[in-house]
């Protein structure tokens, strides 16, 4: 392998490394949601993602199952202006710390739905996720995400399966577009340690769309 791919891979494996150990050190006893009262709470996100979370929009993801780390964060990046999305800005906006903890714990306690993959895309997505892309420099999306796409909720990682693939591929290209410095391009960067913005980079098209169709038909 080209030593500058090399070097980037360790670099990028470090740096999910650093994530997990800061999770690791991170104090017990954190302040926890009441999905009970989140649920009332919730009922202006169902518009757009359902009253259980599960989206029938598929460009709106869902957030059923989801980790309550990983929506949380969400919720206070869109809050503070890091993640820049007009609609949710505005409707994370007046929540309190405890709504978005209450509100979070609702929409991780609800049972996601199933969808079905595109046969044709099948195989080039599994081959991705599980491992990678060594010549261009991909990681294996099962490092941070899991071999079933469950994610790690402590580490904040997010859950995938299951998720809308016209969602994943969108984040996946505001990933990348992020990373290259595309100009005009809608950009994500509130990945902890850029790891997404690593690992996108160096993704194709038709990669990311390989992907994000494997991955929504994981349910194994």
């Amino acid at each position: 392998m080209n030593p500058i791919k090399t070097l980037a891979f360790v670099m990028l494996a470090g740096a999910i490394g650093m994530a997990q150990a800061q999770e690791a050190a991170a104090p017990a006893a954190a302040p926890k949601g009441d999905a009970v009262a989140g649920q009332a709470k919730a009922a202006v996100c169902g518009a757009c993602h359902n009253m259980d979370g599960n989206s029938t929009i598929s460009v709106n993801p869902k957030l059923a199952g989801q980790g309550a780390r990983y929506i949380a964060k969400q919720l206070h990046d869109f809050k503070s202006g890091v993640r820049a999305n007009p609609v949710m800005m505005g409707m994370a906006a007046p929540l309190s710390d405890q709504d978005i903890l209450d509100i979070a714990a609702y929409f991780s306690a609800q049972k996601p739905t199933t969808n079905a993959a595109d046969p044709a895309q099948v195989a080039l997505g599994e081959k991705v996720w599980r491992g990678g892309n060594l010549e261009s420099g991909v990681l294996a999306c099962t490092g941070c995400h899991g071999p079933s796409g469950r994610g790690n909720h402590l580490a904040g990682f997010p859950a995938l399966r299951g998720q809308h693939p016209e969602y994943v591929e969108a984040q996946l290209k505001a990933f990348r577009a992020a990373a290259r410095g595309d100009i005009g391009a809608d950009h994500r960067a509130n990945d902890p340690e850029g790891i997404m913005r690593g690992v996108a980079k160096h993704m194709s098209d038709a990669e990311i769309k390989a992907v994000s169709q494997f991955v929504t038909g994981l349910y194994q």
